[in-house]
């Protein structure tokens, strides 16, 4: 099939990559434009320029998809149908008119559950066990359009947004091409989604990242499982930051307020239920490290609290 794709996140490689293995002509990779990136601020690719470059696939890289000569560049490639995954932009009508068999995205939840831009981080943090992949075509509206494929798996206790989405982004290259074929062939019939069952994910924003520790210790480890890999879940140790990257919620007696340090071997603190263990630790301006090194190198006390700033 003549296609067109436009992505830009890793999650969107192996999609891309699926759709070349399988003979689908591929037209184009249309991506967001290289951005400065670390320290540096040096030039980046995009993951799925990367990818494409490696395939052999014509890359195109709008400042905005809405432009016309951008719509006039997709218009001339004739594709029979688009396939969208995490391209970061609003696809306008005059795109979403073009391919006769539609705009296939997608979406890492099972629709409508989760519709927005952060479906993986906000069903971990939310505590769901489990989420999925659902193979939608576009319309007009965010994340609305009729479903064609739907595929379900369980969300392990510790698994992170980065372990969940990389399960999810080949979950969903199967998926689309699944869908593709069983689309040519005629056989499958889109199915509209209810909208009074539809929640929402929005992009995460850096206070999403904060924690409070009168949560309970369970929803705190789920906070620290879902914020990652940005804003990373954060408090205040000594007035500057602490990253929180590895937990463990342990069911025992507080004995201290929330955010007190109940133990230091291993290292717990106190949460409005429960107690939270922490395993892997980040200073500010320090590298990641194993919460009993962190305990050891700043001479922790027990009740000494986190998430204060001392006067």
């Amino acid at each position: 099939m003549r296609l067109a794709f436009l992505g830009t996140p890793a999650f969107a490689v192996p999609t891309l990559e699926r759709l070349v293995g399988r003979g689908h002509q591929v037209l184009a990779a249309v991506t967001q434009p290289d951005r400065p990136k670390g320290r540096g601020q040096a030039l980046a690719q995009p993951p799925v320029k990367e990818a494409a470059l490696r395939l052999g696939v014509p890359v195109y890289q709008p400042e905005r998809v809405k432009r016309p000569e951008a719509v006039d560049y997709l218009r001339s490639l004739a594709p029979e149908a688009m396939v969208v995954v995490g391209y970061g932009q609003i696809i306008p009508q005059s795109i979403l008119d073009i391919p006769p068999l539609g705009i296939l995205n997608v979406h890492a939840s099972m629709l409508p559950k989760y519709r927005g831009a952060g479906p993986i981080q906000w069903a971990i943090v939310n505590g769901e066990t489990s989420t999925g992949v659902t193979i939608m075509r576009i319309d007009a509206g965010l994340d609305t359009g009729p479903m064609l494929l739907k595929a379900e798996t369980a969300i392990g206790a510790d698994e992170t947004a980065i372990d969940l989405g990389r399960r999810l982004s080949v979950m969903g290259a199967d998926l689309l091409v699944e869908a593709l074929d069983a689309l040519a062939a005629g056989h499958i019939v889109p199915q509209p989604q209810d909208n009074a069952q539809a929640t929402y994910a929005p992009m995460l924003k850096k206070e999403d990242g904060r924690i409070e520790w009168s949560r309970s210790a369970l929803q705190i480890h789920n906070q620290v499982r879902g914020v990652q890999p940005w804003p990373g879940a954060h408090s205040i140790f000594r007035a500057a930051a602490l990253h929180v990257w590895r937990t463990r919620p342990v069911e025992t007696g507080t004995g201290g307020p929330p955010g007190a340090l109940l133990r230091i071997k291993p290292l717990l603190v106190a949460c409005g239920v429960g107690a939270l263990e922490l395993i892997e630790v980040q200073v500010e301006g320090r590298k990641r490290m194993p919460a009993a090194d962190f305990a050891n190198g700043h001479r922790l006390v027990e009740n000494e609290i986190l998430g204060e700033v001392p006067d």
